[in-house]
């Protein structure tokens, strides 16, 4: 009897130990099992500014990548609602409708039209966002039949431009007389876009793609650290590529005359005008910019179509952090040394 009952206290202890091991065996994989998540892509796209924007993350959790996708889309429905010059109760659409009776400009607003200023005058002053009156001349956003203005159109129009009739005094905005009008088409989505990024960024999104097709910025590579591909077009072709670029934690701006345009008499018209003479800059086809976020890369892509190819690129050059690349009239390509262009 007393042999029986140690064997039982024997085959108990034994049970235990192996229940142990099991416990202690099965725990790691366990663990493994719930943590080990493949990295997945999530897209969304939303219709604003005119134009879709589309969004791509990559994330092992869906919750987080949704999360982050609809808080970056809510940035930019902000800004939209906020400074766009189209949208009449916006601050810019409020300034628009009487120039004369300031508006008040928050800190964002003041940092926003700081950097607007610096790069008119980078351009000489060529880069104007009180352009609108002469786009309206030629018949963007405008609808029925549209014409050449007349010298005599152009002449009183090119007054009424003139970005330093904007003024800012502590964080009261106005205009003065004959200026009436901002245009914040190009550059408010590039901001947008790059404020939807550190959105995401603070969210905890580590890699994601938004576009707005001219307008793009990107949180660090795709997964495996393979960099963002995208294809540059091709101005006088847009369903050809001239090549493709890569970014790896970047913004990209680019300002094209395919983009945007009016057709008169058979002849198109493209949208990014000259403050001087009233009619399309006809030295470029298509610029683009590459450097720390989608706002800046926007400012500087239509700043840089004003102005002489000379200086941009001796500009470009000496910073860093920026890439360029210009396709002139003549369809030749120029770039800076540090931009690869692969091929197709």
């Amino acid at each position: 009897m007393e042999r029986l009952v140690m064997n039982l206290v024997k085959k108990k202890l034994v049970n235990s130990v192996i229940k142990r091991l099991l416990i202690i065996l099965l725990l790691p994989l366990a663990f493994i099992g719930c943590t080990d998540k493949k990295m997945q892509k999530f897209e969304s796209e939303k219709f604003l500014f005119g134009t879709y924007i589309k969004i791509t993350v990559y994330d092992k959790d869906e919750k987080l990548a949704k999360k982050g996708m609809e808080e970056a889309f809510n940035e930019i429905e902000r800004l939209d609602n906020k400074f766009n010059s189209k949208i009449k109760t916006s601050i810019i659409g409020k300034l628009n409708s009487d120039p004369a009776i300031p508006v008040e400009l928050d800190d964002e607003g003041l940092i926003l039209f700081s950097k607007v200023r610096e790069v008119y005058e980078l351009s000489d002053k060529k880069y104007d966002i009180t352009i609108g009156p002469l786009l309206k001349a030629w018949g963007f956003g405008e609808v029925g039949e549209i014409s050449i203005p007349s010298k005599e159109c152009l002449a009183q129009i090119l007054t009424e431009i003139d970005f330093d009739k904007v003024k800012i005094e502590g964080n009261q905005m106005y205009m003065e007389s004959p200026v009436n009008e901002i245009d914040t088409g190009s550059f408010l989505k590039g901001y947008a876009v790059a404020r939807a990024k550190k959105v995401m960024e603070e969210i905890g999104i580590t890699s994601a793609f938004i576009t707005t097709i001219s307008s793009i910025d990107v949180i660090n590579t795709k997964p495996e650290n393979k960099p963002w591909r995208i294809g540059v077009q091709n101005p006088e072709n847009p369903e050809d590529l001239l090549g493709i670029v890569e970014l790896n934690d970047e913004g990209m701006g680019v300002s094209g005359d395919y983009q945007t345009y009016v057709e008169i008499n058979g002849k198109k018209y493209h949208h990014i005008l000259d403050k001087t003479t009233g009619f399309p800059v006809r030295d470029k086809k298509l610029v683009m910019v590459i450097c720390e976020d989608a706002f800046l890369a926007d400012l500087y892509s239509t700043a840089f179509f004003t102005m002489p190819v000379e200086k941009v690129m001796k500009y470009a050059e000496n910073n860093k952090k920026m890439k360029v690349l210009i396709v002139d009239k003549d369809m030749n390509i120029l770039k800076t040394k540090n931009l690869n262009l692969f091929k197709k």
